[in-house]
């Protein structure tokens, strides 16, 4: 396979098979896909499926969110650009397939039109506007950092105004994934709050947000982690501290494999998406590489789920999971009675896809117990 042309850090200048080495193992595992790099064959099908991955780092130039505030996000967006990276994996997931690469010799204009959701501009879906100004109403100002839990809850109420995606995005509560409380927004309309038919079911992207430690990670928690990795269904974990955040993507032995946003380039949201084909500053040649007692305890783990079907294996997986003691993190079937109610939240954009004009499309859903990053279980 020939080298595929992609935007590569300055400071990786050693050889690809050097870096992986360090690492101690032959065996590589990236989004639920496993690589033995000890082949030629798998390790050149390795470098292809990290550089399809979608890269977004800080950005600077960009139009100021909000008409008066930052033109970049340097320094302080790094939660902001993993959230958007995991959701990105999930729109490919969803519109794709995991299976699909990118060729930076073929002009995709499905993989175009996901990319050009997250452009530095205020009407794109998921771009750096609608987050940040939408982490408002989670209580987070303007340049100020996110954690795992509230990028998650910002996330949530901008893929119910996307209805080319038609999805959800559900987010667990107080280390408890509830069944019945994802079946439910996973069969019901968004624009009526009505239920739709059981035999239609909505694409789901369930994020966990979870605090494995107080001030560094729980060993123990490591295997259930790879484990998680390997699932068919993962989008990887979000996660970091602050003002550090990072995407993790895999991990090949005794070390996490990362994609970081700490680069800052030229922000491209201004071009005509018409007569944009540049996407090589989009994707990355390699992860980075972090020891695993140097992730930080908080995380949000994240998984896509195409039909009820994926979701129902993925339960299944997750039984198994909670078997190792201690469990990441509870699954029950139905909401206790000392949860608040299950809250709905439905775009009021949806006939729009382009969201266009407002600066950012939110809807306030008032305070709750969940908007805080803080508020972890810990384990």
């Amino acid at each position: 396979m020939d080298t595929i042309k992609v935007f590569m850090d300055p400071h990786k200048k050693r050889n690809h098979k050097e870096i992986f080495n360090e690492a101690n193992s032959n065996q590589v595992c990236i989004l639920g896909r496993k690589y033995n790099i000890s082949s030629e064959i798998q390790y050149n099908k390795l470098l292809q499926d990290i550089q399809s991955r979608f890269w977004f780092p800080y950005r600077k130039n960009f139009s100021p969110i909000g008409g008066t505030g930052p033109t970049t996000d340097s320094g302080w967006g790094c939660m902001l650009r993993c959230g958007q990276m995991m959701l990105a994996e999930a729109l490919v997931c969803r519109h794709l397939g995991r299976s699909w690469h990118w060729d930076p010799a073929v002009l995709d204009f499905t993989c175009q039109r996901i990319l050009g959701q997250f452009l530095d501009k205020k009407d794109a879906c998921y771009s750096l506007h609608q987050i940040a100004q939408c982490g408002v109403s989670e209580g987070k100002a303007i340049g100020q950092w996110f954690g795992p839990n509230t990028v998650a809850h910002v996330l949530k109420k901008l893929v119910s105004f996307d209805s080319w995606s038609n999805m959800v995005l559900h987010v667990g509560m107080d280390n408890v994934l509830i069944i019945d409380d994802v079946d439910t927004v996973c069969q019901t309309d968004v624009i009526s709050g009505e239920p739709i038919k059981s035999s239609t079911w909505k694409p789901l992207v369930l994020v966990m947000p979870l605090r494995l430690g107080l001030s560094e990670l729980n060993q123990s928690f490591i295997e259930p982690l790879k484990t998680c990795f390997e699932m068919q269904q993962t989008l990887g974990v979000i996660g970091g501290k602050v003002n550090h955040a990072h995407y993790f993507i895999g991990y090949c032995g005794n070390r996490l494999l990362y994609l970081d946003p700490h680069v800052t380039l030229d922000s491209v949201g201004a071009q005509v998406e018409s007569t944009w084909t540049d996407e090589s500053t989009f994707h990355c040649s390699l992860p980075e590489f972090m020891s695993w007692n140097k992730l930080d305890p908080s995380i949000g783990l994240a998984f896509y789920c195409h039909d009820k079907a994926e979701w129902r294996d993925l339960c299944r997986r997750f039984a198994e999971l909670t078997k190792v003691n201690p469990p990441l993190f509870e699954v029950i079937q139905k909401r206790p009675t000392h949860f608040p109610p299950l809250e709905l939240h439905y775009g009021a954009a949806t006939a729009n896809p382009n969201l266009p004009s407002p600066d950012y499309y939110c809807l306030d859903e008032g305070n709750s117990s969940q908007e805080i990053d803080e508020d972890f279980v810990l384990l």
